[in-house]
């Protein structure tokens, strides 16, 4: 309902297959690890309703998938995004390899303001890893991106992670009208069950002017 939130961010996560993205997002709306978490396909999302600065903000999380024969699809739903954690896992030197592309592939298609945070996931894994910290922070720094490493495991830095990328989405909607959707309207087209698995079209639909999935009363 209309009334149960102030706002509305679409959040997307991004990066290779495998590195984490679906347990991230289910330990941050469900607060829940699943061991044989299976590759998502198409995409899929969750939501979570919290406060910030003493407003509702209804966190809307897409998580895509990482496969290759997925790509031209899943990137159509960068679309509308204000948010994205870009995901990498710190044993696995080619998924770190990769960010550059998927940060070229959604600066492609998403709003030029998007707010980008570089999450370097499965820190639990200490003894694997292969992609030193110091590397990926000279990367966020070259890139103007925040940078932050995760366990999605056993929940480290993974609240810290989405609030920070909400609270800049959140800054930045309250100082810059245009990010509101004109008319402020409520308007949230197809009520789709969270966590239920999308058939996606070639091309993702959207509601005539609704091209911001910033909401507000």
């Amino acid at each position: 309902m209309a009334g149960e939130y102030d706002y509305l961010f679409k959040v997307v996560l991004i990066g290779d297959s495998g590195v984490g993205k679906s347990n991230l997002l289910f330990r941050f709306t469900r607060n829940s690890f699943y061991v044989d978490s299976k590759s998502t396909i198409g995409v899929e999302f969750a939501t979570r309703t919290l406060q910030i600065d003493g407003k509702m903000v209804k966190a809307q999380v897409w998580d895509t998938a990482g496969q290759e024969r997925y790509r031209a699809i899943t990137t159509a739903y960068y679309r509308g995004a204000l948010g994205a954690l870009m995901v990498y896992d710190v044993t696995k030197t080619n998924s770190f390899e990769n960010v550059s592309r998927w940060m070229k592939e959604l600066r492609n298609v998403a709003d030029p303001d998007i707010t980008i945070m570089l999450v370097g996931n499965k820190t639990d894994l200490a003894h694997l890893r292969s992609v030193l910290s110091s590397d990926a922070m000279d990367f966020a720094q070259r890139e103007a991106l925040s940078f932050i490493e995760t366990s999605a495991l056993d929940a480290t830095n993974v609240e810290k992670a989405f609030l920070s990328v909400l609270d800049e989405i959140y800054r930045k909607c309250t100082k810059n009208v245009s990010f509101l959707t004109a008319g402020g309207s409520h308007d949230r087209g197809k009520v789709i069950k969270e966590g239920e698995q999308i058939n996606i079209p070639l091309t993702p639909s959207q509601p005539d002017g609704k091209k911001r999935c910033c909401f507000s009363s």
